[in-house]
């Protein structure tokens, strides 16, 4: 658990705040060297961000007057904060490639290609992907396991791999933001001082229509990849899997150990440690793997030779160290989040956008804004909660409104859109987990784009939209000292 009290607007003291023209300096700054280091030299994200880092760093130093030991103070803490997030990006690359050494992804792919189609292939990922996401609680375990499997399954029905990556993102959000065993559902409630249940309940209808939608969305996608399998394609992908592994219901033994472990309510990392050793194991018994030799596919990923080009490049995988290139673009990004949350440019932004608020619509408006940018700003979806969500806690209150209005607003804008943000964990941890750029799957996640859509029109319409009849709750939910806690297992 990790302690996590973000500075608000009135924390700061008023000669030291910054102005919004100051706090939007690095914020300009920082996309500036994004849009010009990406976009335009084509370099990867981590010097951009690193340029960030530099300007941040000198303007707080100089301009703001915040110490040195400060800003290592506020790089540390969101290092702290998004430790277990970097942990798991890891164990996951090592999962994955445990997990194909030992026949569990391609046994899924096998028997993926008997039962779905290309008319039903999509709909029934996101189906399945929310069903297994809301018993296990955890949106990247279910991605990182069955998403994986389910990439493998849509290339060999013929479904392009952003629309697979897109439904698997649909369904493993849809199932999170209904699970009581989600921390960023766990979350939301603690930080708006609401009742866990009350929350959940609070954005069933919105999370219902939105996916309702997306399931439509794919299906109307199916039906149009629909008759595009060359004769013998699904026999001769069967074949060559089959070919290079053997085809048993045992392969599936770390599946089950992984997702009952997390059904039982084991957090997301040991759960997912337990299926690399699973994993290792179901590789030496089941494929004869070697003991090193399976511990060094772990560390070093997979390659398989099966014959045939498509297989062999959807079961090829990077291992432990493959997750170094993700990591190091985490930890960069969020120490720029940490910067600027130090600095206290996230404060100022998120009081700003507050004050834009005027009714209803406006406050829900600039709570969808607010966790966005939050988003972009921090690259941690904690972030986009917890600052939205203490921030804006008095203007809900001013206008009579039920915290459950808040807490669902900014888990319906926040967590569900951190995976459209490219340099966000979220994102990175999909797209290198899927192995489909964030951009490229963008599009195709609608559930991203309908939920915070969805949650503005109840604000606009007021529906959904409950007053306040009772005592105003406390001030803020707290853990003993303090601080708000933040735990692991969404991710």
């Amino acid at each position: 658990m990790v302690a996590l009290e973000p500075q608000l607007f009135e924390d700061i003291d008023p000669e030291k705040r910054p102005s919004l023209l100051a706090a939007l300096v690095p914020v300009v700054a920082m996309l500036g060297f994004l849009s010009v280091g990406i976009v335009l030299l084509e370099l990867d994200p981590q010097f951009p961000l690193l340029w960030g880092i530099a300007f941040t760093g000198l303007f707080a130093r100089y301009h703001l007057g915040l110490s040195w030991a400060d800003q290592y103070d506020g790089i540390t803490d969101s290092l702290l904060m998004g430790m277990q997030v970097i942990l798991i990006m890891f164990v996951v690359y090592a999962l994955i490639a445990t997990w194909i050494q030992a026949g569990t992804i391609p046994g899924l792919m096998y028997y993926g290609l008997e039962l779905l189609t290309p008319a039903v292939f999509l709909p029934m990922t996101a189906i399945l992907a929310a069903l297994v996401t809301f018993a296990v609680g955890s949106s990247w375990t279910t991605a990182g396991t069955l998403g994986v499997a389910f990439i493998g399954i849509g290339a060999g029905l013929g479904i392009p791999m952003p629309m697979t990556a897109g439904a698997i993102l649909t369904g493993a959000y849809t199932g999170d933001k209904q699970s009581p065993l989600s921390d960023t559902t766990n979350l939301a409630a603690a930080v708006t001082n609401t009742d866990l249940y009350d929350h959940i309940n609070a954005m069933r209808f919105g999370t219902l229509i939105a996916f309702g939608l997306s399931v439509g969305l794919y299906a109307i996608l199916g039906l149009r990849a629909s008759g595009t399998i060359p004769a013998g394609r699904v026999a001769e992908i069967q074949g060559a899997i089959q070919g290079t592994y053997v085809v048993t219901p045992l392969v599936f033994v770390p599946l089950v150990l992984t997702f009952g472990l997390a059904i039982y309510g084991l957090p997301a990392l040991p759960a997912l440690g337990v299926g690399v050793f699973a994993g290792v194991l179901t590789a030496v018994g089941v494929q004869g793997t070697g003991f090193a030799a399976a511990w060094t596919v772990a560390q070093s990923g997979t390659a398989p030779e099966t014959g045939m080009e498509l297989v062999s490049g959807l079961l090829q995988s990077d291992g432990l160290l493959g997750g170094a290139w993700i990591v190091t673009i985490a930890i960069a990004a969020l120490s720029l989040g940490g910067l600027l949350e130090r600095a206290g440019v996230l404060a100022v932004l998120a009081h700003h956008l507050g004050r834009l608020s005027r009714g209803e619509a406006s406050l829900t408006g600039v709570t969808i804004l607010s966790a966005i940018s939050m988003n972009v700003l921090a690259a941690e979806q904690y972030i986009s909660i917890v600052v939205p969500g203490m921030s804006l806690r008095n203007l809900y209150r001013e206008q009579g409104l039920k915290m459950e209005n808040l807490s669902r607003a900014v888990e319906a804008s926040g967590t569900t859109t951190a995976v459209l943000i490219p340099w966000s964990s979220g994102g990175l941890f999909m797209a290198g987990t899927l192995g489909v750029p964030t951009l490229s799957y963008a599009p195709y996640y609608f559930f991203g784009f309908l939920s915070p859509l969805v949650l503005l029109l109840m604000g606009v319409t007021g529906w959904q939209i409950t007053s306040e009849t009772r005592a105003a709750p406390p001030e803020t939910a707290s853990t003993t000292d303090g601080a708000t806690a933040v735990t692991g297992g969404d991710e």
